[in-house]
């Protein structure tokens, strides 16, 4: 660093030895980053701001960092939250990422900050802070395939079938899930209790915190996820007299050759047929099965669910964020963001879209979106990822074992199991 520092110094006395006399020459002042005017760099004050942070820059965040303690008015150079935001823009995580979690998931409830007050935030604090947050094992139990890895990893470490290893965790078991996440861990090589652990698992048929969750935000379970479309896709191929080996032998098809019809009753008059090649399992030929199979989200009845379907599911929840009035500006909810495996069928993003726009009222209607995952069958993962690398992770969303059985046994005083 000190070399790099003669050589810029001896450039600019070079520089200014020539410029002097027009006047040209832009100098640093402590009025540039809003500094205490008594505060001086001494003979640095000669080099411009522009050209002193290019130099930051180059020596990386560590080194940056440490200039900071020379003296007050390097602490304010070095301090500047434009130079920060290059080192976070030039981080692993993207910057987009980086931006909505710090601004929106800090205090551990997104739907309270997301249109509130932001905080004047120091990037090179937060910086220092992400620096530091643990790595956390990151499950996501999707009822189709299990994903999983640390956080700190771009992208998911392992996979497996989550049904055909660990049966339905759709509607648990405590031996099931016990088995579920002991396997996890044993894969990944962890004890439990050494780090931050996020757990993203459907869990359906029952109520989420008592129903206060649904009240007050929005929470509606449909109850139809990869298995439901699974099973029914292998009751229509059993009435044709396909035969397959297993169930993953009509996941791989459905996951090859299914789709959403954005217009069911148009969809029936077309010729749909299509063909799929399974290694050891041969020639397989669906047409109205393609789209009857992700139909059940929309109409659950044909496959002999009494539920009801996504479209009223996410409606209702619009709904009860409409009601909840948590802010004046009700266009935070009209975005849907889907994830999971299900969600990637194609034509779900259309459909759902459009039956919104049906069954809303052009109040509510009126700018509703609906955007397919981000990251594919990985969203929910990432997602995950996300909160566990905000700066405040650890004392806004983690809760340590002690106090969540305390927080369990006042939950269910007076219940009987």
């Amino acid at each position: 660093m000190a070399l790099l520092l003669r050589k810029v110094w001896g450039s600019v006395l070079t520089r200014s030895g020539s410029t002097s006399s027009s006047g040209s020459r832009s100098i640093r002042s402590s009025s540039d980053l809003g500094e205490d005017p008594n505060s001086s760099m001494g003979a640095f004050d000669l080099i411009p701001t522009d050209v002193f942070m290019q130099i930051l820059r180059l020596l990386g965040p560590r080194e940056a960092a440490r200039s900071s303690l020379v003296c007050r008015a390097w602490r304010a150079l070095v301090a500047d939250n434009r130079l920060w935001i290059f080192f976070l823009q030039n981080g692993k995580e993207p910057w987009d990422c980086v931006v909505f979690a710090e601004t929106h998931l800090r205090g551990g409830s997104p739907y309270l900050t997301y249109y509130g007050h932001t905080p004047q935030l120091s990037f090179m604090r937060i910086y220092a802070q992400r620096a530091v947050i643990p790595g956390s094992v990151i499950v996501d139990g999707g009822s189709g395939y299990c994903k999983f890895g640390w956080s700190k990893y771009s992208s998911p470490s392992g996979r497996s079938a989550t049904f055909l290893e660990f049966g339905n965790i759709e509607s648990p078991m405590y031996a099931r899930l016990h088995h579920f996440f002991s396997t996890i861990y044993t894969r990944m090589r962890v004890k439990p209790s050494s780090q931050p652990i996020i757990v993203i698992i459907p869990i359906c048929h029952c109520d989420v915190f008592q129903g206060k969750v649904m009240r007050e935000i929005g929470v509606e379970i449909v109850g139809q996820g990869a298995l439901k479309l699974t099973g029914f896709l292998r009751e229509l191929m059993q009435q044709r007299n396909m035969n397959f080996e297993s169930l993953y032998t009509v996941r791989t098809i459905k996951e090859k050759l299914c789709y959403v019809a954005v217009d069911y009753d148009a969809e029936l008059r077309k010729d749909t047929q299509a063909l799929c090649q399974i290694p050891g399992e041969g020639l397989f030929t669906l047409s109205k099965e393609r789209f009857q199979t992700g139909e059940i989200l929309f109409q659950p009845q044909m496959g002999g669910v009494r539920a009801m379907g996504l479209h009223r599911a996410v409606a209702l929840c619009m709904d009860h964020c409409f009601n909840a009035e948590i802010v004046s500006d009700d266009g935070w909810y009209k975005t849907v963001v889907l994830a999971g495996g299900t969600s990637c069928l194609p034509g779900l993003p259309e459909r759902l879209e459009k039956e919104l726009h049906k069954i809303l009222p052009p109040s509510m209607s009126e700018g509703v979106k609906v955007l397919p995952p981000p990251y594919g069958v990985d969203s929910a993962w990432f997602g995950a990822k996300i909160v566990s690398n905000v700066s405040t992770f650890i004392d806004a969303w983690c809760m340590t074992k002690k106090r969540f059985r305390q927080k369990f046994r006042r939950n269910t005083s007076g219940r009987t199991w």
